[in-house]
């Protein structure tokens, strides 16, 4: 060996072409090696690769240097120069002279990307120099008649970098070794660079052996702030990552499969980057691809970097489908939440990947490795300020500091409140970290003894949660009371209200009332009020179930030996405030004999309506009594009256009712008679009228009319209490109802005249006198039946038949059933006489009067005023018509039209009346058969419909009014029929 031919190359060339002309394969197969180094592994790796090589050649502190100088490029690198051993394996094509586990190129079989851009590449070193050449190697293979017919077929093609030569150039200053290739034509030298320009950063951050790059006048400078950072300067900005690394060695069962070279190094690294923001904080990637130092097409969607010792496929552009490829990725994993637990725990989701699609098998390996040692590692931050594994954590769906901080000792492995914003949503559901939402809250705190200012902290921090769907959760919440319990859920929980006199919280607090809720006020916040607590405010306080509850019972558990003034001194404060309420009247009171009563029960002293009670009916044994003096002084008649106890009479009232009320006498008797089944829309209903002494009644009906609400009780149309009072008061030993107003003279001798009591017209009706006929129930019809049938009464005629019409009218409008009626046993005719109700009729048709007897007959007036039917049925008396077997004797009369019956259309018009379509049969002297023989009537119809008439106008008047439906007017029509002029009309 020469100084010429440091390296040995033409021994190299020797044994290559030797081996070429023994074989022309062996030069195919070389050819073909190569091109596909060049033209699929390594493309696109120019720079990757002899970055790589320089990284190996420096250890560390190195330097490249790229240049485009008069038509080549040159890549110069500082660090250990070119060996033998370099030169055989960068001629070899099959093997690296890098043996040694630690470094990251394949000096050798890298070195083939440079075919990309030239034929001609020459390796400079301090050491010596080695050229590559086509066109050389070329001449060398036209030698060789095998080899040359295997390059003719080729068209020229031949492996550049099996044959080297010796060069002597001189070398860039400052550099140990430099890659000098002339670009092939059509090599765009500007692009180039750029394109390595933009690889720079990523080589920096892969290399840590290499300290700079610099692709022509710009330079890429490496700094390692301290072992876990790493800052890139660039010319124009900079990248800082944050670094973990991990490293150790590969059990031999994953190295199964490996090749003889690859199974001698047992050691892995792996080093996990991520980016850094100009606040230091992590900048998740969105995409990335697997390093093994240099980028790999291996695409990878994790938040951060992995560069890792990950076997390769021979172009470096796949990981090796291999046990060790899989051990060195699962250690790898392994590794990730130590790098995250380097991030400020705030920021430590950002690193965790999220669901989607995996962008490569590699990618989907790593990510769930990655995953499954995040679920378990303790890293993310506990609201306690420990750490938490991610399958024992839990995170609050809402939350902020001030709950979690309050939840922390309550809720095990509960995460700061950073972690409930919704950016990290979609890292804790990858992690399977267990949301709870205001449901989980609520069941976490259940049973929880806790001071109320702790209970309203926890309140104050639920308010910005507290929406329409949370509502309902969070209205389970517990609740200290003002007795010191906790009772679970809001609602019916009464908030004390300290700005209102008196304060319920301190008159209701002591008291022991079941069920009624009221809040420990230190503990009160708006949040309750909103979950559906309510302002106990005395208004709102009186609304509650359990205060009316304990009002209800204060009676009997006052007579069970419970002091009832506690109560009724806070429910009279109360109602002070705000007044009444209907329920109060069950409120225990003391009375004047020392026991207590309901409110309602007891009278005030001196109460106007003790005048007019009986005065068995006050006190002792008695339905009433009279509230205690000294009780009574220490409250105003005003407040008592609120809570029902009595200065006068009182009004009931019941909002549609389905039965009779109770505590009113006869109300049943009332009900029923109503005349309908359907139940009345309101019950209004002065009590205590059965009290009422018998001797005080006109007093009673003056106070009744004084107040206007008793008055309005009174004059309520067919209300109970005018009902009652018109049959059970008395006045002058009679009920109102049986007597007469003395101006009502059409109800003389039915009722008489009401005796002076001392009281108005006006109350005298409202207490019942009867002032008209007017029939309002059945027992109206006895008392009238009853008074018409009374022999020892004179009632005209014309009373007696207003009477029957009011009766007939009852029937027919529904007041009454005829079916409940007691059949009367005398009844009053028209002619004013009374008469056995078996000899009488019920006239139903007038022409029947010619041949009936007057005093069997009974009528409520004209056939158009009063149904006869209904008054027959009520009275159970026959129609005059189902009686009479009567035939018309027929003796020479005239059928004749209406309108050809002289005087009748001028009789017609003058009244402004049609005349009548049908005929009538005129007759001198009509006469009729009945069972007493024979008989004169001046008009008759008979069973065909028939009418028949006398010829004379009170006969024909009678006949013509009938026919034409005009019965009131017969009796004008009888006047004008005999001279049918104007002036008889206005006579």
């Amino acid at each position: 060996m020469t100084q010429a031919d440091p390296f040995g190359t033409a021994a190299l060339r020797d044994a290559v072409t030797r081996s070429w002309e023994r074989s022309p394969a062996r030069f195919r197969e070389d050819a073909n090696t190569e091109e596909d180094l060049r033209l699929g592994g390594y493309r696109d790796r120019l720079l990757v690769e002899l970055a790589q090589n320089a990284a190996d050649a420096a250890g560390s502190g190195g330097v490249l240097a790229v240049e485009h100088v008069g038509g080549e490029l040159r890549v110069a690198n500082t660090g250990e120069p070119l060996t033998e051993q370099g030169v055989v394996g960068l001629a070899s094509l099959r093997a690296s002279a890098k043996r040694d586990g630690t470094s990251v190129g394949r000096f050798g079989v890298g070195f083939a990307a440079v075919l990309a851009v030239s034929d001609e590449p020459r390796v400079l070193s301090t050491s010596g120099g080695v050229a590559f050449s086509a066109a050389r190697t070329r001449e060398q293979v036209a030698a060789l008649p095998g080899a040359a017919a295997e390059m003719t077929a080729r068209g020229g093609e031949v492996p550049v970098l099996r044959l080297a030569w010796p060069v002597e150039e001189v070398l860039t200053e400052g550099f140990t070794t430099e890659v000098r290739l002339p670009l092939r034509a059509g090599i765009d030298a500007h692009a180039l660079l750029e394109s390595f320009a933009e690889q720079v950063p990523d080589l920096l951050l892969a290399l840590p052996a290499l300290s700079e790059i610099r692709i022509g006048e710009r330079g890429w400078r490496r700094q390692d702030l301290d072992a876990d950072r790493v800052t890139v300067h660039g010319p124009e900005s900079s990248e800082s990552w944050l670094l973990h690394r991990g490293g150790g060695h590969l059990p031999g069962s994953a190295l199964t499969g490996l090749g003889a070279e690859a199974r001698d190094s047992t050691g892995w690294w792996a080093c996990w980057a991520v980016p850094l923001d100009d606040e230091g904080a992590p900048v998740a990637l969105t995409g990335d691809v697997l390093h093994t130092p240099t980028p790999t097409e291996e695409r990878l969607s994790l938040p951060a970097r992995l560069l890792a010792s990950v076997p390769v496929e021979a172009d470096r552009r796949r990981a090796a489908s291999s046990a060790a490829a899989d051990a060195v990725l699962d250690r790898a994993a392994e590794c990730y939440p130590e790098l995250i637990a380097k991030v400020a725990p705030e920021q430590r989701a950002e690193l965790v990947p999220v669901p989607g699609f995996p962008a490569s098998d590699v990618d989907e390996k790593l990510r769930q490795a990655v995953l499954d040692r995040l679920r378990v590692a303790s890293w993310l931050p506990a609201a306690d300020g420990g750490f938490v594994a991610p399958h024992e954590a839990r995170v609050l769906d809402e939350a902020s500091e001030e709950l979690v901080g309050l939840l922390a000792e309550v809720i095990p492995g509960l995460i700061v409140a950073e972690f409930s914003g919704a950016r990290h949503r979609r890292a804790l559901s990858a992690l399977e970290v267990r949301r709870l939402g205001a449901a989980d809250l609520v069941e976490a705190v259940t049973g929880l003894r806790r001071s109320a200012e702790w209970w309203r902290s926890l309140y104050a921090a639920l308010l910005p949660i507290a929406r329409e769907e949370t509502r309902e959760e969070l209205a389970a919440l517990p609740v200290p009371l003002a007795d010191g319990r906790t009772v679970t859920g809001v609602r019916d929980v009464l908030l004390g209200d300290g700005d209102t006199e008196p304060d319920p919280v301190a008159l209701l607090s002591t008291l022991d009332i079941s069920g009624l809720r009221i809040a420990d006020p230190r503990a009160v916040h708006p949040l309750l009020e909103r979950l559906g607590a309510h302002r106990a405010g005395p208004a709102e306080l009186l609304d509650v179930s359990a205060l009316a509850d304990a009002v209800r019972h204060s009676v009997p558990d006052a007579r069970s030996g419970t002091d009832p003034r506690p109560l009724a001194e806070a429910v009279l404060r109360l109602v002070d405030s705000v007044g009444g309420r209907d329920w109060l009247g069950a409120l225990a009171l003391p009375d004047a004999d020392g026991d207590h009563r309901r409110a309602d029960e007891l009278l005030l002293p001196g109460a106007a309506l003790l005048d007019v009670l009986d005065s068995e009916v006050v006190g002792g044994e008695g339905p009433l009594g009279v509230v205690a003096d000294d009780f009574a002084a220490r409250w105003s008649p005003e407040l008592l009256r609120a809570v029902g106890v009595l200065d006068t009479f009182e009004v009931h009232v019941e909002e549609e009712p389905t039965e009779p009320p109770e505590g009113l006498a006869d109300t049943e008797r009332w009900w029923s008679g109503r005349g309908t089944e359907q139940p009345p829309e309101r019950f209004v209903g002065v009590r205590d009228l059965d009290l009422v002494s018998d001797d005080a009644w006109p007093a009673a009906i003056r106070l009744l009319a004084r107040e206007r609400h008793t008055l309005e009780a009174l004059r309520e149309p067919g209300g109970y209490t005018s009902w009652w009072i018109a049959r059970f008061a008395l006045l002058a030993g009679n009920p109102p109802r049986q007597w007469r107003l003395p101006e009502s003279e059409e109800l003389a001798g039915l009722y008489e005249p009401v005796p002076d009591v001392g009281l108005e017209p006006e109350h005298l009706r409202l207490a019942g006198v009867c002032a008209e006929l007017s029939v309002a129930d059945m027992s109206d019809v006895r008392d009238l039946t009853r008074r018409l049938g009374d022999r020892n009464r004179t009632v005209r005629a014309g009373t007696a038949l207003r009477a029957h019409r009011a009766l007939a009218e009852a029937v027919t409008n529904g007041v009454v059933d005829s079916a409940d009626a007691e059949p009367p046993e005398a009844v009053r005719s028209v002619t004013g006489a009374v008469v056995g109700a078996e000899r009488a009729v019920v006239l139903d048709e007038p022409w029947l009067l010619g041949v009936l007897e007057a005093p069997l007959v009974v009528a409520g007036g004209s056939p158009e005023q009063f149904d006869a039917e209904a008054l027959a049925e009520l009275l159970d008396l026959p129609l005059a018509s189902e009686n009479a077997v009567i035939q018309v004797s027929h003796g020479g009369g005239v059928t004749q039209r209406w309108r050809d019956v002289g005087r009748v259309p001028a009789a017609c018009e003058l009244l402004g009346m049609p005349v009548p379509s049908g005929e009538v049969v005129l007759q001198d002297g009509l006469k009729v058969h009945t069972a007493d023989g024979e008989q004169s009537v001046h008009w008759w119809v008979d069973g065909a419909g028939t009418v028949y008439a006398e010829r004379t106008p009170d006969g024909l008047s009678r006949a013509l009014a009938w026919a034409a439906d005009r019965w009131s007017e017969r009796f004008a029509l009888a006047a004008l029929l005999a001279d049918p002029a104007a002036v008889t009309l206005l006579r």
